[in-house]
């Protein structure tokens, strides 16, 4: 874990990669690595910082983080591929939040600081009010839906049916959980070992930022229960136009072994579907806000593709390609 690579969260498309000559591209490369190096070595400097304020030696921090001595080191020196995880392991070892060691631009800083300090000071039912006086005010910046996202359980069609969506509208399709395993530098399972529920909705609050910056328009598909953290699911309502993709819980439980998951069938298969259901029960509620609803139950992909088409028309409209 701690030496895994720099991820790259933004992949650009071929189409988008042959738009600029090659020196171009050469100098934009030349121009990145020199900005990462820049913050590599800005974050290792604070962590020494840090460490140095709180009075921990460096073997101190490193068997406190589980972090190895010498890849310490070198995250304190600047030379290591910093990932999330290692530095939520540092961050959460010397007690401070993660953003503390991410640097900002001068100008935003000495407005972030006390912002930043106010809210600590803000008790949990002072913070929710804070939160809705200022979506109140500031919510028209996203106003504007930067496309269509789907939303359900596993096995109900969204990515079979995103990915058709995404290419009759010539928009990209986004995976939210190849973007929170590209920001955590690890596969899914391997962040649960690791942080739980807590880390991976932090990450997946980040990921789905990172998308809405990230692209004007896409087909986006999310977990499962994202709906459950509902600060998260607020963004993603506010953000995108959402179908709730549902099937039959039966449905839902062949599908998935139909892709070769076979865990429902390693045990009591009526304990799983009471499982499913209690599962898709407790998150009904919050599916029910979706804009839409597209059952996929007992129908062929062509006729639920020719409905999920006709939902997303006026939001993808804009991204048809021009020969269609």
């Amino acid at each position: 874990m701690e030496n895994a690579s720099a991820s790259t969260i933004h992949k650009a498309s071929p189409r988008s990669e042959s738009a600029f000559p090659a020196d171009s591209t050469s100098n934009a490369t030349h121009d990145m690595e020199g900005l990462l190096a820049e913050l590599t070595s800005e974050i290792g400097l604070r962590v020494r910082r840090i460490r140095q304020k709180r009075g921990l030696t460096r073997k101190q921090l490193a068997a406190r983080s589980g972090i190895s001595l010498r890849y310490l080191a070198q995250l304190e020196g600047g030379n290591a591929n910093v990932s999330v995880a290692v530095l939520w392991k540092v961050t959460n070892s010397l007690g401070i939040g993660l953003i503390e060691l991410i640097p900002e631009d001068a100008s935003l800083q000495a407005v972030a600081e006390p912002l930043e300090h106010l809210v600590r000071r803000l008790s949990p039912r002072e913070r929710q009010f804070a939160y809705e006086l200022l979506l109140r005010n500031l919510g028209a910046v996203t106003e504007r839906k930067r496309g269509i996202a789907l939303v359900g359980l596993r096995g109900a069609g969204k990515s079979t049916l995103g990915e058709r969506l995404a290419g009759q509208f010539n928009v990209p399709f986004v995976r939210l959980a190849d973007v929170i395993e590209e920001l955590g530098s690890m596969e899914l399972t391997e962040l649960f070992s690791l942080g739980g529920q807590t880390l991976y909705r932090r990450l997946e609050n980040q990921a789905l930022q990172h998308v809405i910056l990230a692209h004007e328009l896409i087909v986006l598909e999310v977990g499962g229960s994202l709906v459950m953290n509902e600060m998260t699911h607020d963004v993603l309502l506010r953000s995108f136009s959402t179908i709730w993709v549902r099937a039959q819980p039966r449905e839902h439980m062949q599908r998935v072994v139909h892709q070769g998951d076979l865990r429902p069938m390693a045990g009591n298969i009526e304990a799983a579907m009471k499982d499913l259901e209690t599962i898709l029960e407790s998150r009904i509620p919050r599916y029910r806000l979706a804009d839409h609803v597209l059952d996929t139950s007992g129908r062929d992909v062509n006729s639920c593709f020719n409905d999920i088409v006709r939902m997303s028309a006026d939001i993808l409209g804009a991204g048809r390609r021009p020969d269609q």
